[in-house]
């Protein structure tokens, strides 16, 4: 008997398959103003309006907010955190509908906090529609979904309040204050993800923020502070055909310079050709450059099977100096899946280290992991 996929189980998953980290391509010719369904396309040579463009865009069929970052706390107590924040186009698309409530915006959250020094994992999913305890300012940043919400606080500044949690078991509250320019990552402000002139996104980055706030496990209240990186994508299109999940990873390295990767994963198991490697410089100049992504360990999930690369080596150029680099990411704990119990689509999502060949460690950095518990068919 044939399973029928439900209408929750659709929306994660493209969700899901549209979030990973802003995929740019080549230049492709020249996208039409609409999806099929009337939904807005990317357009090269857009001019981008703060802060209405940190808000949502009801044009559009889904965008996400996603922050993940490293806390740091007296005792040498360390943390990693992920805060994913989606609006996903209702059955009603973006028409307008009588109805009050859920007619026009679907809002998914993922929470996720790593203790390090436990090697405790725990996260939290939540699914509301408009009106029902979700919302999203088309003005400004201002995006929530139950108690946990992500607003700018002070246009001038950048400067964002993260409130967010996992059950009873943790809540933290952050303010992220940019350490240097909004990042925009693609060509002529459109990020492109793959051959169909409508698959495309903007894609909006703070590579570095500075974290500081309260984090609160069970009875217990600490001061933190640490840095943050924040993607906004905004998009209508889905990923290529063939691809079945991909890699990516931010980092942070010490030296005041970041670089965000993806490698998207064919069924056969070559890098699909969009992959690519960003470097953002001190003043939030980016620079494109050829990579090499080596597994070197994997960990298997007791829980879904999968089988998640569990230490990589990366292999690019420095533009700074055109010297060869190599950097290895290390899981600050292996398991830190989140299992997809709301919506079914297990991915790896975890706080890490970064080595130079030495050993010795020169950043932080987050790696997604998608596609291995099972392929994402688009």
């Amino acid at each position: 008997m044939k399973t029928m996929e439900t209408p929750l189980k659709k929306i994660l998953r493209v969700a899901a398959a549209l979030g990973a980290g802003g995929l740019a391509l080549s230049r492709a010719q020249t996208p039409p103003l609409t999806t099929a369904d009337g939904f807005a396309v990317p357009q090269p040579g857009h001019r981008f309006e703060f802060p209405r463009d940190h808000g949502s865009h009801a044009d559009f069929k889904i965008e996400w907010w996603y922050v993940t970052g490293h806390l740091f706390a007296d005792g040498d107590r360390r943390f990693g955190f992920q805060a994913t924040f989606f609006r996903q186009a209702g059955p009603g698309g973006n028409e307008d509908s009588a109805e009050p409530f859920g007619s026009r915006n679907i809002f998914l959250a993922h929470m996720a906090l790593l203790d390090v020094k436990t090697g405790k994992f725990i996260h939290q999913e939540r699914l509301n529609r408009a009106g029902w305890d979700a919302a999203a300012s088309g003005t400004t940043l201002d995006v929530s979904n139950g108690g946990w919400s992500l607003r700018l606080s002070d246009p001038a500044a950048s400067q964002i309040e993260l409130l967010g949690g996992v059950r009873a078991e943790a809540a933290f509250a952050l303010t992220l204050t940019p350490k240097k320019p909004l990042v925009v990552f693609g060509d002529d402000s459109v990020s492109r993800k793959g051959a169909d002139p409508t698959a495309s996104s903007y894609y909006l980055t703070f590579s570095r923020l500075r974290a500081t706030g309260e984090l609160t496990l069970g009875d217990s209240t600490l001061r933190v502070a640490g840095e943050a990186w924040m993607d906004h994508e905004i998009s209508s299109s889905q990923l290529s055909r063939g691809q079945v999940g991909w890699d990516w990873v931010s980092v942070q390295l010490r030296d005041g310079r970041e670089l965000m990767l993806y490698r998207l994963r064919l069924a056969e198991g070559t890098a699909d050709s969009a992959s690519a490697l960003n470097w953002v410089d001190a003043t939030g100049a980016t620079k494109r450059e050829p990579f090499e992504w080596e597994v070197l360990d994997r960990w298997t999930s007791p829980t879904t099977g999968a089988s998640y690369p569990s230490r990589v080596r990366l292999r690019t150029t420095d533009p700074a100096t055109g010297a060869a680099v190599r950097l290895t990411i290390e899981p600050l704990a292996k398991n830190q899946e989140l299992t997809g119990n709301l919506g079914g689509i297990p991915y790896w999502e975890g706080a890490c280290r970064v080595r130079d060949d030495a050993g010795r460690e020169i950043g932080s950095a987050y790696l997604e992991l998608t596609g291995y518990a099972q392929a994402l068919k688009l």
